[in-house]
């Protein structure tokens, strides 16, 4: 009987390149899978997040509320109603001082 060559070599590296190729498939899909999750999952996390609040009006001006707050107290400070420490008094606390 003649001894037969099998070619393991050749056979090893056709085993092995399939198994490269098929387990970067896998993992390519795996990836895939997770990117969609995560879009999903930001999309929907967008969906229920509340609107950020709005801006607080700037503290560091006088509104036009105040000002006319502080003209009416001034008329009464300027009649003699209101004492100049009543009238320091109210300012102050219109200008939140």
């Amino acid at each position: 009987m003649p001894f037969i060559r099998r070619r393991p070599l050749l056979r090893a590296a056709a085993v092995g390149g399939g198994a490269y190729a098929l387990g970067k498939h896998r993992e390519r899909a795996q990836e895939e899978q997770q990117e969609q999750a995560f879009y999903a999952g930001q999309q929907s996390a967008m969906a229920q997040a509340p609107p950020p609040p709005a801006a607080p009006a700037p503290s560091g001006g006088v509104s036009t509320e105040d000002v006319a707050r502080l003209q009416e107290l001034g008329k009464l400070h300027e009649q003699g109603i209101l004492t100049d420490e009543e009238f320091s008094q109210q300012k102050a606390i219109i200008l939140g001082q």
